[in-house]
């Protein structure tokens, strides 16, 4: 199934976010150590001026959006499902409370901990949702100075090809040495959000390293083991993080 032929009209945000972030589970209290440090490690060398995020992608999903929060004067939450873009406007103003415990993970890095003595007046400040679709990204690339695309690019279709479009749009909303983590669902073979079923790509290490190679000169890639899976069909979570690199290799023909 295509990414085009998926209902994401018939998204039902409410169910995924209670399924996935009613709690925070051990493998996102990871992928946010990790991205936290990520983030904190960057901006504490670079000179001041305004930053500018974008998730893409976002979902029902905050927390990559926390991870941002401190560093950035303004962050794009990108989303194509209307269901999706509902919840998160319903977000930004003041956020439910199943996300401190993802904010409280972030503060564990002491750069996070002090940035931001109300993170929910941040959120509503800086916070702007954009509705569009991740094929259409080619026309605003290059804007954003951080960037995050958590569990999208695999689990919007099952076309490697589309897949690897994916990636290379949200790569090229970046500017040249912005930061960005980018998170997978490794071997997935599509998910349920309520009654409705959505598609998935199924993706390793091998693909995802291929699909981020020729956009980012540094990054690395880390399996997290999933001991007891969020959801059924899928063999763990691969995160990848690293910068944007200046020049783009060629993107081999598949």
């Amino acid at each position: 199934m295509k990414n085009a032929e998926a209902a994401w009209s018939a998204f039902d945000s409410i169910a995924y976010v209670d399924h996935n972030y009613r709690d925070l589970q051990a493998e996102d209290a990871e992928i946010l150590h990790i991205v936290r440090d990520h983030f904190a490690d960057h901006f504490r060398k670079r000179g001041v001026g305004p930053v500018y995020g974008i998730d893409v992608g976002a979902g029902a999903n905050l927390y990559p959006a926390l991870s941002m929060l401190p560093w950035c004067d303004e962050i794009t939450l990108f989303e194509r499902s209307p269901a999706n873009v509902a919840y998160l406007e319903s977000q930004v103003d003041s956020y439910a409370e199943n996300w401190d415990q993802f904010w409280a993970a972030l503060c564990g890095n002491e750069d996070y901990a002090i940035s931001c003595a109300d993170p929910r007046e941040r959120f509503g400040k800086v916070v702007k949702v954009r509705q569009g679709d991740i094929f259409d990204l080619e026309r605003l690339g290059g804007r954003w100075s951080v960037g995050t695309m958590f569990f999208v690019a695999e689990s919007m279709t099952s076309s490697h090809q589309e897949f690897t479009l994916g990636v290379e749009r949200f790569m090229r909303t970046l500017a040249p040495g912005a930061p960005f983590a980018a998170a997978f669902m490794e071997h997935s073979q599509g998910y349920h959000t309520g009654e409705q079923f959505f598609p998935a790509c199924d993706v390793g290490e091998n693909e995802v390293r291929e699909s981020l190679e020729p956009f980012a000169d540094e990054f690395k890639v880390h399996r997290l083991k999933s001991e007891a899976g969020l959801r059924e069909g899928y063999s763990g979570i691969i995160l990848s993080y690293g910068w944007r690199g200046n020049s783009d290799a060629p993107v081999p023909i598949r």
